[in-house]
């Protein structure tokens, strides 16, 4: 359940994330030029509505667009939304966070159904009409329906922070607030619930408390000034000023988190410190005009509306002390524990609440990267990890397998996001690690920094296969996998799934495939994508058209415009087809090339066959 609320945290607050700078733009302007501002100004004055009307709810629902649906899921999202902005009276930052997933979940399910049956020559005239006829309609439902529903949840909401003012119940959501922070779910709940509330209470009153009830840095500079004071540890006695300072001027509350993790009954401290502060706040009738992101004191106080600067200064001034009063007896009689630990804990738990699941362990025996054929990407991802960690002298054997087919003694999975299910049906006894791409992936660099933290036990790094195994690699003629005829240059841009089966008919034109091949690769890429990162994308076929496979072979289709893979774009495709592990070298040869700067760019803007195949021989 954790990870089910962490994940839709994520999702919520990763349309507002994006989005925070327009924010702040937006409560300066209204900080600094409204009647009741700094500097008042009746023109520049006129922009405050305009964006929190049109452009902010527009933004929020451009991005959840993309995120479900891509560029053309923005699209949609940000037209869906104008009929929720037009049919409700107040800012409809929640009917964004609404309608853009929605028009992104719409245009990606009509793509999908469409997907190769678009005659040729119609493409541009059915993606433009399909946005423009469903963005409508999405619009006028948003107009008579989602608007009216959003203005009564907005009403509802609102009502309900009242309710808890006036009966004086607010400071008590610290008690729910401060343990979230330490959970990861600071971000879901600041930008996810509190952001769009406090919109709408400043679109009114000109400022929001909602923005100070977890971004103040009081509660966490007390904790750390405690430890800096009175810890028995003196590392972490050492570490402590530097991470106070971090917290309260670069606003990363996180850097605070292990010093709680270390002492959990430390929790009371931002806990109580927080009620206090809120109450203090609701009697001054106190709130910031904009959101504070980072919580960093000079980004509470930038947004302080004019004349309450003292009163939000207070505030963390109040919550710092009161944090440090009630952190240092704690600190005093917990002895010397270790912050290295504490850290490492906490790590785990953030890469958990971002799709790492962190299961401790004390040795790591194999690492298998899955993919659904276990063919291409998984094989890249691979070769890459098991150079990288090699180093380290673990004794880890990294390989690859078809995400149905991990071997039972795997110790950890490395898979795409919309395939872990498969892997924990195939895996279940496997620690399992979600990625977006195979060779860069901020949850990678997290298992990586993981894996420095074990005792060497051995010093061999582990091969995969046997003796005779690697002989039979070398005897594989890489001239014969990759041939000149496989490397097409200067090609024009075309559409993702039309430039795959550009990619399958070259292996199938060179004898590498049988035809049924080709849309097996499309078939792949709907499943899970294959686009590896660095302009890099790797198709191939499905793990039941291996039998469509007549021989090894690699070709190379370069784009010099670039393919669209969602967010990223794709200026070379190498097309796979693979016997065993025959294919296995070449791929290695291909992953050294692109990780290298000045022969990537050389790769994307060669002009001569000749020269790109001397790269991979």
């Amino acid at each position: 359940m954790k990870n089910g609320v962490q994940k839709f945290g994520k999702f919520l607050s990763g349309m507002i994330m994006p989005n925070i700078g327009a924010l702040i733009a937006w409560g300066l302007i209204t900080a600094l030029f409204i009647e009741a501002g700094w500097f008042p100004n009746a023109g520049l004055a006129t922009m405050v509505d305009p964006i929190l009307y049109y452009l902010l709810p527009i933004l929020i629902a451009y991005q959840g667009g993309k995120m479900v649906g891509g560029d053309r899921g923005a699209i949609m999202g940000a037209i869906a939304t104008m009929g929720v902005v037009c049919g409700a009276e107040q800012a409809m930052l929640i009917g964004g966070m609404v309608m853009g997933p929605v028009g992104g979940l719409v245009i990606k399910k009509f793509d999908e159904a469409v997907d190769g049956k678009i005659p040729a020559g119609f493409e541009m005239l059915i993606n433009n009409f399909s946005i423009g006829i469903l963005g409508m309609i999405l619009a006028i439902i948003g107009y008579f329906m989602i608007g009216p529903v959003m203005s009564a949840v907005l009403v509802v909401l609102s009502g309900g922070v009242q309710v808890l003012v006036e009966k004086n119940l607010l400071p008590f959501v610290a008690i729910f607030i401060e343990p979230a922070k330490v959970l990861f779910l600071n971000n879901a709940i600041n930008h996810g619930i509190f952001t769009p509330i406090g919109i709408e209470q400043t679109a009114e009153t000109g400022k929001s408390i909602m923005y100070m009830l977890e971004s103040n840095p009081g509660p966490g500079l007390g904790i750390l000034i405690a430890y800096w004071m009175f810890s028995k540890d003196k590392v972490t006695k050492s570490s402590a000023p530097g991470a106070a300072i971090i917290h309260l001027f670069g606003g990363i509350h996180e850097i605070y988190f292990p010093y709680v993790l270390m002492n959990p009954i430390i929790i009371i401290a931002p806990i109580v410190s927080s009620i206090v502060t809120i109450f203090y706040y609701t009697i001054f009738n106190a709130g910031l005009v904009a959101p504070s992101s980072p919580g960093s004191i000079i980004a509470y106080l930038a947004v302080a509306p004019k004349g309450e600067t003292l009163i939000v200064l207070g505030g963390v001034l109040i919550a710092a002390v009161i944090s440090f009063l009630i952190a240092s007896p704690i600190v005093k009689l917990s002895g010397g524990k270790d912050i290295d630990a504490a850290t490492a804990k906490m790590k785990d738990m953030k890469a958990e609440s971002k799709g790492l699941e962190a299961k401790p362990f004390d040795k790591v025996n194999k690492i298998v990267f899955s993919c659904d054929a276990g063919m291409g990407s998984s094989a890249m991802g691979a070769t890459k990890f098991r150079n990288r960690i090699a180093p380290l002298g673990l004794g880890i054997t990294v390989i690859n397998t078809s995400v149905d087919n991990v071997p039972a003694d795997a110790d950890i999975v490395v898979c795409q996001e919309i395939l872990q299910d498969r892997a924990k049906k195939s895996a279940p006894q496997a620690r399992l690690v979600t990625i977006a791409n195979f060779l860069a992936d901020g949850n990678l660099d997290q298992l990586y920094a993981e894996l420095e933290r074990l005792q060497v036990k051995e010093t061999e790094v582990k091969e995969e296969v046997a003796p005779v195994v690697e002989e039979e690699k070398k005897a594989v003629d890489n001239s014969d996998i990759m041939q000149k005829a496989g490397i097409q240059l200067g090609l024009t841009s075309v559409d993702k799934d039309d430039a795959i089966r550009q990619t399958g008919r070259l292996l199938h034109e060179l004898g590498y495939v049988g035809e049924s091949y080709i849309e097996a690769m499309v078939d792949r890429e709907h499943i899970a994508t294959t686009y590896l990162g660095f302009g890099v994308a790797i198709p191939h076929g499905t793990s039941a058209a291996k039998g469509e496979v007549k021989r090894t072979g690699i070709v190379m289709l370069q784009f010099p415009e670039g393919i669209d893979f969602g967010e990223e774009k794709a200026t070379l495709m190498f097309g796979i087809a693979g016997v065993g592990d025959e294919h296995l070298e070449l791929l290695g040869k291909i992953g050294e090339v692109i990780e290298e700067d000045d022969k990537m760019e050389r790769l994307k803007a060669a002009t001569s066959i000749d020269e790109v195949y001397e790269m991979f021989q």
